[in-house]
């Protein structure tokens, strides 16, 4: 079992849960695992109820990658990558097994495929020129520059704000007349588990973990935030839940109209994330995909048959 176990699948696919019940399996059998979270909004302190968490759910298994920057801060792919190795190359030293598991396709896809990265700093001088400049004109620009680059549009989240918008065309253009110095990264063994769930359940999951997100108290938390200090417009950065809460906290938007919006939203996003994953078959990677209907146990097992074939 020397591979990195990844687990993926879209939003409310129970792929969190399936990670956990593997790293208890792999305990019963005497040896200890360890999660790495590949999800790009869970690494902010503070934003618990609205990307999910749900750290009850990990028992006693550690994870890694998760509350590791402050909120308002803009945590990216670079970052996430250098991270990834720090805690992966601590895990396997010490003789664990790790897994891997999360949404964010591209995150996974980076570590996986080992992209070669710099880190891309501000330039004040075109934020100050694309400043009042709609989204729509925004993602003109944005994938003129990527045409330029020959790099593709990753997904929408590129351009669901302005300011995400800015950020890619600032990336874009420093990629365009700056040299990229080669930044090796290790070639990492795996086996790539992918959570296939029906679209009607994933529709009525996500819809059902929602309203228990409101419930538990989502609109006070990111009210919260918006009491610590941290800007409006920094929340609405984050997307889907922070987007429309937000709004609907500061007054743009009513209650039902917040909850309809963010519900076809997050139903779009989880849409998203499947075209990412399909596109990560026809890039090459196999995808060993496990029916979510199934039993925990069903599933682990299928799991595991999968490391013994592949160990």
């Amino acid at each position: 079992m020397n591979k990195l176990i990844t687990i993926i699948g879209p939003t409310a696919s129970g792929k969190t849960s399936l990670a956990v019940a593997v790293a208890c399996r792999i305990l019963q059998q005497g040896r200890h695992a360890e999660i790495i979270s590949a999800d790009s909004r869970q690494v902010y302190r503070g934003m618990d109820i609205g990307t999910g968490k749900d750290l009850a759910e990990y028992g006693s298994i550690p994870y890694h990658l998760i509350d590791i920057c402050e909120p308002g801060t803009k945590y990216n792919l670079f970052e996430y990558q250098q991270d990834f190795l720090l805690a992966y190359n601590d895990i396997i030293n010490r003789g664990v097994v790790p897994i891997l598991c999360g949404g964010t396709g591209l995150y996974v896809e980076s570590v996986l495929k080992g992209y070669q990265l710099s880190p891309v700093p501000q330039n004040p001088e075109l934020r100050n020129s694309l400043e009042g400049k709609s989204l729509e004109e925004l993602t003109e620009i944005l994938k003129s520059l990527k045409e330029q680059n020959r790099s593709l549009m990753h997904n929408t989240t590129d351009v669901d704000s302005c300011q995400r918008a800015i950020r890619a065309i600032e990336i874009e253009e420093y990629n365009l007349h700056t040299p990229t110095p080669v930044r090796p990264f290790p070639e990492i063994p795996y086996i790539l588990i992918g959570v296939d769930i029906s679209r009607e359940l994933r529709r009525e999951k996500i819809t059902k973990r929602l309203r228990q997100r409101l419930d538990n108290g989502m609109v006070e938390e990111i009210r919260g935030l918006l009491e610590d200090g941290i800007p409006a417009e920094d929340l609405i950065y984050y997307g889907l839940e922070y987007k429309f809460v937000t709004e609907y906290v500061i007054g743009k938007c009513s209650y039902e109209e917040m909850f309809r919006q963010l519900e076809i939203a997050i139903h779009q996003f989880a849409k998203r994330q499947m075209t990412w994953f399909r596109g990560m078959e026809r890039r090459g990677f196999t995808i060993h995909w496990i029916d979510a209907s199934k039993q925990m146990e069903e599933k682990v097992g299928d799991i595991l048959q999968l490391l013994d074939l592949n160990s």
